[in-house]
């Protein structure tokens, strides 16, 4: 289709399902997330729990559903089970004969015999599945990060620009650049150079003190997504990366275009109460703790409570929240925090805290402060938390103090240099993953 339609046009809703109606989504889901340290030693990083309620990669599939495009593979590989479970339990609605689907591809050594090698080869290991769908337009997206977007936006964008590629991007601070891959671009925001983490970044043009980062969202025409993928698994020299590789080869080469975030990004409120695009990469345990904590905040900057555009996710049967006691010393209550269906706090007191499913704290002086407790917790009685994050199904013994001695905390915990303490069940000698 010709880029030269206008903006009306390229805007209009019709149009824009057609765009997304025609596009197969692929999200990379197989990472372990190694900066995660042991909260991924058993879980791929996308099937990490957040938000009390959700999975990491239950962002970027509503946006998928909320932004039209209906047609998913999802990549599996590092330790896939509890994320193939979720998906199967909460990613089932879509109905088949409306050619809806969320489909789970795990490595399979389809086209030889080695995992994915990188992004690219991960794509390239099922190109016979996506010939079958025939999508005119192929969507790649990282399964591991927090934002809300509208997808549709960026793919009308993509055929207005006749692009081959479109690359999504965020600005980010050039003293921050040297942790992403950077996109320097011309006035039309095409793409005239990729740099991954480099010591000096290009700012954007008219923009001395920002420079645009990729978000590890592309948007491919098909035949030329097939194209690129065949050369690159042909050459040996390659490790099979889009952003090592791919996005190099083609930026000189090929007409490449940055898409500005803030253009498809989902803000919620209006006038001086309307939220700042949002997206994070809660890639570090202090990163993941913070990202947390600031949904218990009265604005937070992620918006949860949007009904225009909801965060789909597993709903699993629960009892409601539930607070008993209301004696002096011995009253159960949560203060600016968020509390998930099936938990109990049970004269114990809770602040400035995430709550997930089926936590249990019990009495006896117990105090939860500016922590994140992951589902099926329990918490003896005494025990004093601060800062933490706790694993999920762990077994905190009565008495427990956490967040007071930075010393023992390191001794005993994963010690985050910000000060995060993480609790996991084996750290407590609760071997909830080995045979015994």
């Amino acid at each position: 289709m010709s880029g030269a339609f206008s903006t009306t046009v390229a805007n209009s809703p019709r149009f824009v399902s057609n765009l997304t109606k025609n596009t197969l989504a692929l999200v990379l889901a197989g990472g372990r997330g190694s900066r995660l340290g042991p909260l991924t030693d058993w879980r791929a990083k996308p099937s990490v729990p957040f938000g009390g309620k959700f999975r990491i990669i239950d962002f970027c599939l509503s946006n998928c559903i909320n932004s039209g495009i209906r047609r998913v593979g999802v990549l599996t590989q590092y330790k896939a089970h509890s994320l193939i479970r979720h998906l199967q339990l909460g990613w089932g609605f879509l109905r088949g004969e409306f050619s809806e689907f969320i489909e789970i591809l795990p490595a399979q050594q389809r086209m030889n015999t080695g995992w994915y090698k990188g992004t690219a080869d991960a794509i390239f290991q099922n190109i016979d599945i996506l010939r079958s769908h025939r999508p005119r337009y192929v969507m790649i997206l990282a399964g591991d990060h927090i934002y809300r977007m509208d997808y549709g936006q960026m793919l009308a964008e993509h055929v207005q620009n006749q692009a081959d590629m479109s690359v999504a991007c965020t600005e980010v601070a050039l003293s921050e650049a040297g942790a992403f891959g950077i996109m320097t671009v011309n006035q039309e925001d095409r793409v005239i150079a990729f740099s991954e983490k480099p010591e000096k970044a290009d700012p954007i043009p008219g923009d001395p003190e920002n420079a645009l980062a990729s978000m590890g969202i592309y948007i491919f025409n098909t035949e030329f997504l097939y194209e690129q993928l065949i050369r690159d698994a042909d050459d040996p020299g390659s490790a099979h990366d889009f952003g090592g590789n791919l996005i190099p080869y083609m930026v000189p080469r090929y007409r490449v275009m940055a898409h500005r975030f803030q253009h498809s990004c989902v803000t919620t409120g209006a006038g001086t109460e309307q939220h700042r695009c949002y997206w994070r990469d809660v890639g570090t345990i202090d990163a993941y703790w913070a990202a947390n904590i600031d949904l218990v905040h009265v604005t937070p900057d992620l918006d949860l409570y949007d009904s225009r555009w909801p965060i789909w996710t597993y709903q699993e049967q629960l009892p409601p929240a539930k607070f008993v006691f209301d004696d002096d010393g011995r009253r159960g209550m949560a203060l600016d925090s968020m509390v998930s269906g099936g938990c109990i706090i049970s004269g114990a007191t809770v602040r400035r805290s995430l709550l997930f499913s089926n936590v249990r704290v019990n009495d006896g002086h117990t105090l939860i402060e500016d922590s994140v407790i992951l589902p099926n917790v329990r918490m003896g009685e005494g025990t004093r938390l601060r800062r933490v994050v706790v694993d999920k199904g762990a077994t905190i013994p009565p008495g427990l103090v956490v967040g007071e001695d930075p010393e023992e905390d390191a001794r005993r915990f994963h010690r985050t240099p910000r000060g995060v303490t993480l609790i996991t069940p084996e750290s407590l000698g609760q071997q909830l993953h080995y045979v015994r």
